[in-house]
């Protein structure tokens, strides 16, 4: 099985990163043959700073590192060294519908909050991720469950593909989303009502994997709960609801478990002090590697480049595919289309 995700290299990981995403690439390693990507072409869709947006790579694949990945047991890369994402979100945008590319939340969403320009980059995102996944033609993407709308317009993409130049056959695979039970949707600290978020949360109510113990612990503990005493998950509990996930993910425990274990607790004071010192004890492994692991700007660059070379020989290979079924180029030579 192959699989294959994105992450944006805006920003800094929070703990929904970590629990929704990065941990499921991880886990990836062990079932099945993991590609995972730097989208740096997706993060130049809003306004950003090119230095910074470099040094944001660099912090992000040194995060991966230190949450697990190994170069050796799966493919990671950046985005745009694999010029085949480029031309083949060009080609797909022929199957893509224009009507369901207006109904993306998330378009709207960031569309909202800016202020100069709206570029068509971000109008168009949706379809470069579909790029991004259909090239390695993988059967499986791990993603949080704000991304389930790409999924579905992704899997789209591919069965107009196949149905209009497929003569019958699965050209590009339908991919299958994986989204965890636990974990995803972590939500704000402060506002257990909004996804937790580095660009629409606020500071407070956002844990970062490479916060301190101390900053930890007082996000925390002034994270806001509801009325009442009851440690239970319930709908108009928004609070406790957030804070028992996160415990038990950090954990490694149901969410039953740790409702069971909490309810001698004298309050939401001691649900709390339990949350922070499981996420503190969960975080600090990655937040200790990370240091030695972001020092080495070069070694990353090399991680890096030899994955772009793996990942650009499976995307030309499905890019060769897709221009000979739609006619586009010269004949393809060498062996016989797919």
């Amino acid at each position: 099985m192959r699989i294959f995700s994105g992450i944006q290299p805006t920003g800094r990981k929070h703990l929904g990163n970590y629990i929704g995403a990065i941990t499921q690439y991880v886990a990836g390693q062990e079932r099945g043959e993991g590609i995972y990507c730097i989208v740096d072409l997706h993060a130049i869709t809003v306004a950003y700073e090119p230095k910074e947006l470099r040094a944001r790579v660099y912090d992000t694949v040194a995060i991966l590192l230190a949450a697990g990945l190994d170069p050796a047991r799966c493919t990671l890369f950046r985005q745009s060294d694999v010029r085949e994402h480029a031309e083949l979100t060009w080609l797909l945008s022929s199957v893509t519908a224009y009507g369901d590319l207006t109904r993306m939340h998330q378009f709207k969403d960031k569309a909202a909050t800016q202020r100069e320009l709206v570029s068509a980059g971000l109008f168009f995102y949706p379809v470069l991720q579909a790029a991004d996944v259909l090239a390695y033609r993988a059967n499986e993407v791990p993603v949080g469950e704000d991304q389930r709308q790409h999924i579905e317009l992704m899997r789209d993409v591919a069965q107009r593909f196949n149905a209009r130049f497929g003569d019958g056959e699965e050209v590009l695979v339908v991919p299958e989303h994986r989204i965890p039970v636990l974990g995803a949707r972590i939500m704000d600290l402060q506002d257990p009502t909004k996804k937790m978020s580095t660009t629409g949360g606020s500071e407070q109510g956002t844990v970062y994997v490479l916060d301190e113990a101390q900053a930890i612990e007082k996000k925390i503990k002034s994270a806001v709960t509801d009325s009442g005493t009851e440690i239970k998950r319930a709908a108009e509990k928004p609070g406790v609801s957030n804070l028992i996930e996160i415990l038990a993910v950090a954990s490694a425990r149901t969410p039953e478990t740790v409702e069971g274990e909490m309810a001698s607790a004298r309050g939401y004071g001691d649900l709390k002090a339990a949350v922070a010192a499981a996420v503190v004890s969960y975080l600090a492994p990655v937040r200790k590697r990370y240091e030695g692991l972001r020092a080495e700007e070069p070694a990353l660059e090399e991680i890096l480049a030899e994955g772009a070379a793996r990942a650009g020989a499976i995307a030309a290979d499905t890019l060769a595919d897709v221009r000979e079924r739609m006619g586009v180029g010269g004949p393809r030579r060498g062996r016989p289309v797919r």
